[in-house]
């Protein structure tokens, strides 16, 4: 298996010490950007104004994550503000395919976000291209909702197609993560760990990451 990545989420950082709790969260593997319209989802969070920021202010990796009902239209933009590794939703997304291949054009690692009720059947015939798959483990939208049990049976899922399909992209599991759930979550196949309240609501952020990463690593009990 990878070692398990840790990506805190700045949806729960402080918006007006975003630059602080950057630094405070410089250990962790990569930063977790939500980017929502409103619209695909009922809330809105941050654009590309801030993305440019978050990069200018950090040095660990930008996985962005667009709950977004247009990538199609909105996906250069963000590569071109600096996104790393993009997520895009099977289920907003017109041409999957197409958008795999852009992101991939650009030199950013490309991912396929699922949410809880869309199978992983989905991605028959993409997922062999695809660097990551994101298993949304709560319907997206607000930060600090509770993480839904059905997701270690899809996550197991995941693993088996994958399997069929000869390919092994990292799987990214995002909602309710945190040091109870992640041993569990590391056995089922998930290998990105993002981590919202868990990391940011914790005194010793560093710590908080460091405890992720080792509970993941540890035997399930």
């Amino acid at each position: 298996m990878n070692d398990v990545l840790v990506a805190p989420s700045v949806l729960s950082a402080d918006f007006l010490h975003l630059a602080g709790d950057l630094d405070s969260v410089r250990d962790a593997d990569l930063i977790h950007y939500d980017v929502m319209d409103g619209h695909f989802v009922p809330n809105v969070s941050f654009g590309l104004d801030i993305l440019r920021q978050v990069k200018a202010a950090t040095a660990v990796p930008v996985d962005v994550h667009l709950m977004i009902s247009n990538p199609d239209e909105m996906l250069d933009a963000f590569l071109e503000a600096g996104a790393d590794v993009v997520s895009v939703h099977a289920e907003a997304a017109r041409h999957l395919h197409r958008l795999v291949g852009r992101i991939h054009d650009a030199g950013a690692r490309a991912s396929v976000a699922l949410n809880p009720a869309t199978p992983v059947s989905a991605l028959e015939d993409v997922v062999a291209e695809l660097d990551m798959v994101l298993v949304m483990s709560v319907n997206p939208g607000f930060g600090g909702q509770a993480f839904i049990e059905g997701t270690y049976a899809k996550l197991e899922r995941l693993r088996a197609l994958c399997e069929r399909e000869g390919c092994s992209p990292r799987v990214e599991v995002d909602g309710g993560v945190s040091a109870a759930n992640a041993a569990r979550l590391a056995s089922c196949g998930a290998d990105v760990l993002v981590a919202g309240s868990a990391v940011f609501g914790a005194g010793d952020r560093a710590a908080a990451i460091a405890g992720i990463r080792a509970a993941a690593a540890a035997p399930e009990a």
